[in-house]
C-alpha cells in the first residue's frame, strides 16, 4: 500500500484529523518530543473535534455548568517525533456512556505513514463547580 493510501486508510479508520507541527518547546534535550507534549497534541485534537461538531466548551460550561475532564489515558509510544515534523492527530469517539466519552486516538507522520503513538482516552462529564460526575445532556451529540 502506498504511503498516501496508508495515511488515508488510517485517517478513515480513526475519524477526525488535526494537523500538528513540532516546535522547539515540544522537544527535550535529546531533540525528540518530550513524552508529556504528546498529551497536549491529543487534547488539541479532541478539542477541535468538539468544535467541528458544534460544541463550544466555554459556552457549554457557562450555559450547562459542565466540563469534560480526562479521567484516564492509556498511551503506547511507538516512534519518536522530532523538531519540525508535521503530524496528524486523530480522534475517534469509540463509546459514549451516560457521563463519559471514550476516544481512540493516533498520532501519524503522514510523510511516511508511520504511527508514532496510539492512545485510549476517557473523558468524564463533570459539574464545573464541584467536579462531581454529571450525565451528558441529552441532545448534546447528534445521533
Amino acid at each position: 500500500m502506498s504511503t498516501d493510501r496508508a495515511v488515508a486508510a488510517a485517517a478513515a479508520a480513526e475519524g477526525f484529523r488535526w494537523p500538528i507541527r513540532i516546535y522547539w518547546e515540544d522537544t527535550d534535550a535529546g531533540g525528540v518530543v518530550y513524552h508529556g507534549s504528546y498529551l497536549r497534541f491529543l487534547e488539541r485534537a479532541r478539542t477541535e473535534w468538539l468544535r467541528s461538531i458544534g460544541i463550544d466548551q466555554s459556552r457549554l460550561k457557562m450555559e450547562s455548568g459542565i466540563v469534560f475532564v480526562v479521567s484516564s489515558v492509556s498511551v503506547s509510544f511507538r516512534r519518536p517525533a522530532r523538531l519540525d515534523d508535521e503530524l496528524l492527530a486523530t480522534c475517534l469517539l469509540s463509546k459514549r456512556g451516560g457521563a463519559s466519552l471514550h476516544f481512540k486516538q493516533v498520532l501519524i507522520r503522514p510523510a511516511s505513514g508511520e504511527t508514532l503513538l496510539d492512545a485510549e482516552v476517557r473523558a468524564a462529564c463533570v459539574n464545573a463547580q464541584n467536579f462531581r460526575p454529571m450525565a451528558i445532556p441529552s441532545g448534546l451529540f447528534a445521533e
